[in-house]
């Protein structure tokens, strides 16, 4: 992740870090009322901020995932070079990513347990525009990837 990405998602996530106080700070003043209906409301205004947590920690963790397995890649040389066609505005032309798709799904059939099949099957699916497929992928990966260094 470059040093911009990096700051963006910092801020981004001071900003909900910010959001997840003031609803929670003000779920906790409802449940201190007293009444029943208030406390009702508090308890479940909790929820948001609980959930809103996860995912940005789970999100967090995807993040350094990638970018270690990146890293690792890179390390041994095992990038693929993305030197599709791309348009005046820099997006990738979709004809010539489907046309190398078949490459990287071909090596996760041939090798389903190799995070780095995976890894590249979901940035193919990203330069076919395919978000979340990619996702997916990346997760898998990263699934893959952190079962490796454990095992």
């Amino acid at each position: 992740m470059s040093r911009k990405g990096l700051a963006y998602a910092a801020a981004m996530t001071a900003l909900l870090g910010l959001y997840v106080w003031l609803v929670g700070a003000r779920a906790v003043v409802l449940m201190q009322t007293g009444t029943p209906a208030a406390i009702g409301i508090g308890a479940a205004a909790l929820i948001v901020p609980a959930v809103t947590v996860w995912f940005a920690w789970n999100e967090w963790r995807q993040a350094r995932a990638v970018a270690a397995m990146y890293a690792a890649l890179e390390a041994k040389g095992e990038l693929v070079v993305d030197d599709l066609p791309r348009s005046h505005a820099g997006r990738v032309d979709k004809a010539a990513a489907a046309a190398q798709f078949p490459e990287f799904a071909h090596a996760v059939e041939a090798a389903p347990e190799d995070w780095r099949g995976w890894f590249h099957l979901g940035w193919a699916y990203d330069a076919a525009g395919d978000r979340r497929r990619a996702r997916t992928a990346l997760r898998k990966a990263a699934q893959l990837f952190r079962s490796r260094e454990t095992s």
